[in-house]
């Protein structure tokens, strides 16, 4: 079957404007970042944590005054907040985001070799808690009122109300250390080589951990939007024509209610993230949030800074493509914002 001229021409109509929103949104990206970058200078210039002190510790005692304030004049720490954001505006546009002052080494290279780690956890820990809310969110809502959907209801309110690092430590508790089946951290065994099968068994308890933090909202997200499509005409209909009932739930009932499913995905990325960063610290995994968490406890605002922003960007790149999935999932949807 060929698609008709009017066809055509709505597909290319609704095509331009999803180019268009995609256009806007990353226009509107730039202020965004640039005001995010600000800001934590300006927070980083009122904060009483002073970087050339923690550089030096408690050598700063017999450091002469000299020379600590050489290293001030050459980090600019003493320059106007403004001046500090300008000058590291102007490297970050060239690609340099200075020295990491806790680890040590280029931020560029800090994320670099940890981005890929932390892409890893967040992937992994993102497809089990959407596979766990679509699988036992339908459940629940098939079997609304029965021992099933009360026993799935009531965990996945618990867990909601579970921080995510007390989870990791219960885990690390039980699985680890009791139970004794997976490693409570790191990348590898001590002295082993990296290789696949290290990472998986390593990997496994801290995605669990991230998945399990994650999983509620859509669980309860699936069953509320689930029970709503029960009530639609189309859903009734096919019930009326004597389909059975798991085809009415997955083939009717089910597919209405994933298109208000991608825009909590977007919703739930900065929560994905701040989960990515509490599993990784709990776990010692090498990821880029743990590197966050260092660079915040040793005040080293260069890492922190470039972190944060690359943070924000994730985010808003993430509701951006929850967005375009949503406009070409229902024709419908307006392409205004």
């Amino acid at each position: 079957m060929t698609a008709t001229p009017v066809a055509t021409a709505r597909t290319g109509r609704r095509g331009r404007a999803i180019g268009l929103l995609v256009l806007r949104r990353l226009a509107f990206a730039v202020p965004v970042l640039l005001l995010v970058g600000f800001a934590l200078f300006a927070l980083a210039k009122a904060s009483p944590f002073d970087p050339v002190e923690r550089y030096f510790g408690l050598r700063i005692i017999g450091a002469s005054p000299e020379r600590v304030a050489q290293i001030r004049a050459n980090w600019g720490v003493d320059q106007p907040v403004v001046e500090q954001y300008l000058a590291w505006l102007r490297h970050a546009v060239a690609g340099d985001f200075g020295d990491s002052l806790s680890l040590q080494q280029p931020v560029a290279q800090v994320i670099g070799e940890r981005l890929g780690w932390s892409v890893l956890l967040v992937s992994v820990g993102f497809a089990l808690a959407l596979l766990l809310g679509l699988v036992l969110g339908t459940l629940a809502a098939w079997r609304q009122g029965g021992w099933l959907d009360r026993a799935i209801t009531a965990t996945a309110y618990a867990l909601e109300a579970a921080p995510v690092f007390w989870l990791g430590l219960a885990a690390l508790y039980v699985f680890a250390l009791e139970l004794q089946w997976l490693p409570g951290g790191g990348l590898t065994d001590a002295g082993a080589a990296l290789d696949v099968g290290q990472v998986v068994r390593h990997l496994l308890l801290p995605a669990s951990v991230l998945a399990v933090s994650q999983a509620p909202w859509y669980v309860l997200f699936v069953r509320q939007n689930l029970l709503e499509s029960f009530t639609s005409d189309h859903v009734i209909g096919a019930r009326a024509r004597g389909l059975p009932d798991h085809l009415v739930v997955s083939g009717h009932a089910l597919r209405t209610s994933l298109l208000p499913f991608l825009t909590l995905l977007g919703a739930r990325i900065p929560e994905l993230i701040t989960g990515a960063l509490l599993v990784e610290t709990v776990f010692s995994w090498p990821g880029i949030a743990r590197a966050t968490v260092d660079a915040a406890l040793n005040v080293d605002f260069a890492l922190l800074g470039a972190l944060t922003v690359l943070a924000t960007a994730v985010v808003l790149l993430g509701n951006l493509l929850a967005d375009v999935l949503y406009a070409l999932a229902d024709p419908r949807v307006g392409l205004d914002g």
